[in-house]
């Protein structure tokens, strides 16, 4: 399997850089769940990172690569499934 290594911004692995398997397409996974144990021998936390562009080329507008940022929320890019015309949003009240 090839691996790539991918940047994280924000949050507490801002600025390190891990290797992250790439997936059949050569892109590596929309998220990447982090999970860091709890001290006290409870459940363990989650970090979630979600994929952005690096940047983009001059001419053609192509995505020079991948690096991931922080989502302090935990939902991921997209809330995990196709969005159907028919599905209700998912509504939060907070």
């Amino acid at each position: 399997m090839k691996s790539q290594d991918t940047p994280f911004e924000g949050g507490p692995m801002d600025g390190r850089v891990l290797p992250v398997l790439l997936g059949m397409t050569g892109h590596p996974p929309k998220t990447y769940r982090i999970p860091v144990p709890d001290p006290a021998g409870g459940s363990p936390t989650v970090l979630v990172y979600r994929r952005v562009p690096r940047g983009h080329s001059k001419r053609l507008g192509l995505t020079q690569g991948w690096k991931y940022a922080y989502d302090p929320t935990g939902k991921g890019a997209g809330g995990g499934g196709p969005k159907w015309p028919w599905s209700k949003p998912d509504h939060t009240d907070e």
